[in-house]
């Protein structure tokens, strides 16, 4: 019996990577994607978790970035209206600002302007003296200019990737290590080792994708022993939920006087997210936590603007992660590019593919450059599609999350309306898979707290590769925020006892 050879390998399960790999799949490529831990347990879930054009870019000229991100906003709404919904940012000025009005001004219209608004609204000026987005801030901001971008849940993002990837037919192994990787006689050598099982496998493929993200320049180091690699800048960007600060469905946009900004954004119907940080990040990417130093800054930061300050005691949760930006030799933490970077290594024997940088509005689009990257090296497979398709569950039109709404209540009548729309927003069209026949609300099974039941949970196992209580609570879902200790427990305890070969995904 003949080995399996893979014409892609991807290392890496974080968006880039996922998104890579349903690509590929989708166009006939055979695909292997290891993922040392859960997806999207990097980068990829700490995230200001905007789809947006990047409005602050323009000040550093990146016009390409911001073009091409403008145009895919309603791109990826439309693939995944469940996970991704338009938000209008109110932007606070006063005179003696950061940033002159003119400033602003022309930054809005270029962003208007540059390519692929269809059905996200203009910018407006708004009287805060007046209009509600004036309430919560302090008096000394009486005017605002107001423009759209999208919000999206990153996380799930990137496991309906994965799940979308698999179904197209990839193999796709979460908490799989790859030990080494070699040239040998034309083909990649990859040895990997399943974190759960201890399970070690070979495989082998044309080519191999590094699409390790803060790791991209060690997996260079380890596997290919080139111990000088430095291509990317590792950038710690930290956030912070606190109970609700405002009412209504607007996000705000903050400019700090150190010329940073920051964003406060309706987060899971109860709570307020504030972020981000920009620093400079020397140590392990799997340390990073947020600092004093950055809980101090997004408080007061954030206090500049409200009238209600925002205190330490108000924190119910912080998440940090790192940003590999590509390494452009910029001064500041800021200013680096958050522009994508492809480099094709043919060397001797099967080509490499190493991706440096991105964000989550630009997955897409980088997906697609390297499929171009990869038809070069390997031979081309079918043409781009992605632009045309749903993420699972999101088959449905980018304005129908109230019809789907609708539908859910009217098929499950004896759910509350809250729970509904939560699952819509985490499931879309796939949310009767986790229902099933249900009549009554026993019928989902055990309680965990929320409406966090058994049925979701064990649909988050079989389709999701969840094994534990944090993939569940902190990645397919945010019920972290609302399960007390007590709850969380019981959910721990509930996975550890389900079979291994069960969770092992």
């Amino acid at each position: 019996m003949g080995r399996e050879v893979h014409d892609i390998f991807v290392i890496g399960g974080g968006i880039n990577g996922c998104g890579i790999a349903r690509d590929a799949a989708g166009r006939g490529y055979s695909v292997a994607l290891a993922e040392m831990n859960d997806f999207a347990s990097g980068t990829s879930s700490g995230a200001t978790k905007l789809i947006h054009g990047g409005l602050r870019y323009l000040e550093h000229y990146e016009f390409r970035l911001v073009r091409e991100s403008l145009m895919e906003r309603e791109v990826l709404w439309t693939m995944a209206p469940h996970i991704i919904w338009p938000l209008r940012f109110v932007l606070p000025y006063h005179k003696g600002g950061i940033r002159p009005a003119w400033m602003i001004r022309l930054g809005l219209f270029l962003y208007d302007h540059l390519g692929g608004r269809k059905l996200l609204p203009p910018t407006a000026v708004l009287d805060l003296r007046s209009d509600p987005a004036g309430k919560p801030l302090k008096s000394l901001f009486a005017k605002a200019f107001e423009y759209s971008d999208g919000w999206v849940d990153d996380a799930r993002m990137v496991v309906l990737n994965a799940r979308d990837a698999a179904d197209r037919g990839a193999l796709v192994m979460p908490r799989t290590e790859v030990v080494s990787a070699r040239r040998d006689d034309g083909l990649w050598v990859v040895e990997t080792k399943n974190k759960v099982t201890g399970a070690s496998g070979t495989h082998f493929a044309r080519m191999l994708v590094n699409a390790a993200g803060p790791w991209v320049d060690q997996v260079i180091r380890s596997a290919f022993g080139q111990n000088e690699a430095r291509h990317v800048r590792l950038v710690q960007g930290s956030h912070i939920v606190v109970r609700k600060k405002f009412e209504g469905p607007r996000a705000y946009f903050f400019q700090n006087p150190d010329n940073r900004i920051i964003f406060a954004i309706p987060y899971e119907e109860d709570f307020t997210l504030i972020g981000t940080t920009d620093r400079d990040f020397e140590a392990d990417p799997k340390d990073v936590h947020i600092s004093e130093e950055e809980t101090t800054y997004l408080c007061n930061a954030a206090s500049e603007y409200f009238k209600e300050p925002v205190r330490r005691e108000d924190i119910v949760w912080t998440y940090s992660a790192i940003r590999p930006l590509f390494d452009d030799g910029a001064s500041k933490a800021q200013e680096a590019t958050r522009d994508y970077v492809l480099k094709l290594d043919e060397g001797h024997g099967g080509p490499l593919l190493n991706v440096f940088g991105g964000k989550l509005t630009t997955y897409r689009r980088l997906a697609e450059h390297a499929l171009e990257k990869i038809g070069a090296a390997i031979g081309e497979k079918g043409k781009p599609w992605t632009a045309a398709s749903h993420l699972p569950g999101g088959d449905f039109p980018p304005q129908g999350y109230e019809t789907e709404v609708g539908k859910l209540k009217a098929g499950y009548p004896f759910l509350e309306d809250r729970h509904v729309r939560r699952l819509v927003r985490r499931y879309g069209t796939r949310s009767k898979m986790i229902l099933g026949k249900a009549v009554k609300t026993e019928d989902l099974g055990i309680r965990f707290g929320g409406d966090l039941y058994e049925a979701e949970v064990r649909y988050l196992i079989n389709h999701e590769w969840a094994m534990s209580a944090d993939d569940v609570l902190w990645r397919r879902t945010k019920d972290g925020l609302r399960l007390n200790k007590e709850e969380r427990k019981s959910l721990e305890e509930y996975m550890a006892a389900l079979p291994a070969r069960m969770m092992a995904g």
